[in-house]
């Protein structure tokens, strides 16, 4: 077994083997998948109480979220270098020189480096070696993500929701790879509700007093996961609260002797949810986790994308102070959470805790970890230049958030084509057939000439399918004043500025919602839930009785972004196949792609009735 290079004293359990947890010798204790988890026996005999009151010693744990298969400072769509506005730069091998940064100011045996998930989904690169050359193919390669958190030496990650994405198989050969433990105390074996992952490690940190540290980190993913890879975990997992499961297991981690308690959540601090009331969890839940949990010292958020550097949330039960940082995403951002501990009372206590972020533009990459993985960069570059096929003019996704564009309709048309053909013939085939796409990214292209892998699979940059499900008139109407909530309320007469028009209420541009196969206005000039007028099906008002099929992503049919009616409309056909390369297909097959034969203003801004965009 490869031991992390952090710190050799650790020791990885990867099985659901019998009892809570291993503990080797002056190493880690991993609790158990599939286990309650009784450690105990190794804090006891442990716990020297040599040091004298008043001792202190101080320690660091670093913490990553959201790599999402970044491990260079490179952008596959665009086959260059990332950059963005902020001048940010993204990957594992920029935070691996911030870490041994850290660790030579630090002193490396007193810093632990952990993760809250959203590791394998992202980037071409992990989608290259999840399907294309599968690590779960027979002597297949190991993941670019496990090699490059394996050199830099993390001691634990969480599981984030897009770790499902491409099936348990995938993510448990992905956790075998990983000389660190895939942390998920509430993802549950759906038939004997213990957990199917560890749920905690506990680290020791030896101090020249005799006394060892013993940090528990508590892994939380999000229960959004049960609506969003419901076809991947359906029947085999569940995912309760993370408020829940952290009441379970903070009062056990200090009953096994954890000195301090880190909890790594996949989730945002803000309390929010965007599949509304359809479980009862929050997705958002760091921030009540630490609100409502006693016990725990600080937790590094996750999944949200957001930048915290330090948030403290007081603990209503005992009053403490629980400080909270996110450290953005695609390593953007390295969190650096610092401890004061005091030896008191035959025990070592939290006297201070705070966090900081480093900022992963101000390094060079590290060329221990550019050269790991060279040749892996190179295949995936290849892969994405493929020419499959040309257009006859250029197209983007530019103005796409605020005006019916080819490109968008491309998606549409792709997505309408093959819900129709798969239809053909059988009970469904003569009803309309309608298609929601989003803009996904505001920066994706289609040029003129050769089209590559890399130009259509840019505007579709998540792995999700595609399904048909059945809307009334009235439904469609219903969903599409919900996905029209997306604009600012703007008064007509005035000027539009299109920087400040969209992502009303924070709304992501993936959760707006445009539908081809009907005509309608959207009145921004009106409040939410009154702004569609005119909607049409051939040049006549749709009647709210008729029925259609609609071509949707699973994302959506499941509940993501929570739209109404969808999630429980019925299904009438779905596929496996990511809609990135229906797309990736469709081009290949046409061999020529012109909007001339599929693009249309299907709907468009007004404001009492004048088109904001003439």
């Amino acid at each position: 077994m490869s031991l992390n290079p952090v710190d050799r004293r650790t020791f990885l359990v990867r099985s659901a083997a019998a009892g809570a947890g291993v503990a080797l010798a002056g190493g880690a204790v991993v609790g158990a998948a599939g286990t309650a988890g009784a450690a105990e026996a190794h804090g006891r005999g442990h716990g020297h109480g040599h040091g004298r009151p008043g001792k202190r010693y101080s320690f660091t744990v670093m913490g990553t979220t959201d790599l999402h298969g970044n491990v260079f400072n490179w952008d596959y769509f665009t086959d260059k270098e990332y950059d963005d506005a902020a001048r940010n730069d993204v990957g594992l091998a920029k935070i691996s020189t911030l870490v041994d940064q850290v660790r030579r100011e630090k002193g490396r045996r007193n810093t632990l480096l952990i993760d809250a998930g959203d590791t394998i989904q992202g980037t071409q690169l992990s989608y290259y070696y999840a399907k294309i050359d599968p690590i779960t193919a027979r002597r297949g390669p190991v993941h670019p993500m496990a090699q490059a958190m394996n050199a830099i030496g993390y001691d634990a990650a969480a599981l984030g929701n897009h770790e499902f994405n491409y099936g348990i198989p995938v993510l448990r050969k992905f956790e075998e790879q990983c000389d660190f433990p895939l942390l998920g105390a509430n993802a549950l074996d759906a038939r004997t509700l213990r957990p199917a992952f560890a749920p905690y490690v506990i680290k020791r940190l030896r101090t020249p007093f005799g006394r060892d540290v013993r940090v528990a980190v508590l892994g939380l993913t999000n229960p959004g996961i049960a609506i969003w890879d419901k076809v991947n975990v359906g029947g085999k997992m569940v995912f309760p609260g993370l408020e829940e499961q952290a009441a379970k297991w903070v009062p056990k981690l200090r009953s096994m002797g954890a000195d301090v308690v880190i909890v790594s959540a996949h989730s945002g601090s803000s309390g929010t949810s965007s599949y509304g009331d359809q479980l009862p969890y929050v997705e958002n839940a760091a921030g009540l986790v630490a609100e409502q949990v006693p016990g725990i010292d600080a937790i590094l958020v996750g999944h949200a994308h957001v930048e915290i550097a330090e948030h403290f949330v007081t603990n209503k039960v005992t009053g403490k102070r629980v400080v909270l940082s996110e450290p953005a995403k695609w390593g953007q951002r390295l969190t650096v959470f610092d401890f004061d501990l005091v030896w008191e009372k035959g025990r070592w206590t939290v006297e201070k805790a705070g966090s900081q972020v480093l900022n992963s533009n101000t390094v060079a990459e590290d060329r221990k970890v550019v050269s790991l993985l060279r040749d892996e960069h190179r295949k995936v570059v290849a892969y994405v230049n493929q020419v499959i096929g040309t257009s006859v003019v250029a197209m983007s996704t530019a103005d796409a958030p605020w005006k019916d564009e080819p490109i968008i309709d491309l998606i549409n048309q792709v997505q309408a084509e093959t819900v129709a053909a798969a239809l053909a013939g059988g009970e469904y085939a003569e009803l309309p057939v309608l298609s929601q796409a989003s803009c996904f990214s505001r920066t994706a292209g289609i040029p003129a000439g050769d089209v590559t892998i890399r130009d259509a699979a840019g505007l579709y940059p998540f792995e999700n399918t595609l399904e048909a499900r059945l809307l009334t008139g009235a439904q469609l109407k219903e969903y599409l004043e919900y996905s029209a909530r997306y604009y600012v309320r703007t008064p007509a007469g005035g000027p539009v500025d299109t920087a400040k028009l969209t992502n009303a209420d924070g709304i992501p541009d993936y959760n707006y919602d445009a539908v081809s196969g009907v005509t309608y206005d959207i009145d921004i000039a009106q409040p939410v839930g009154s702004r569609i007028v005119g909607l049409s099906f051939e040049g006549k008002p749709v009647d709210p009785a008729a029925r259609f099929v609609f071509a949707v992503n699973n994302y959506r049919a499941s509940g993501g972004g929570n739209f109404p009616h969808v999630p429980g409309a019925k299904q009438v056909w779905a596929n496996s196949d990511e809609i990135r390369n229906t797309i990736i297909a469709w081009v290949q097959a046409k061999g020529s792609v012109d909007p001339a034969a599929f693009a249309s203003v299907g709907w468009r801004l007004t404001r009492e009735g004048t088109p904001v965009f003439p």
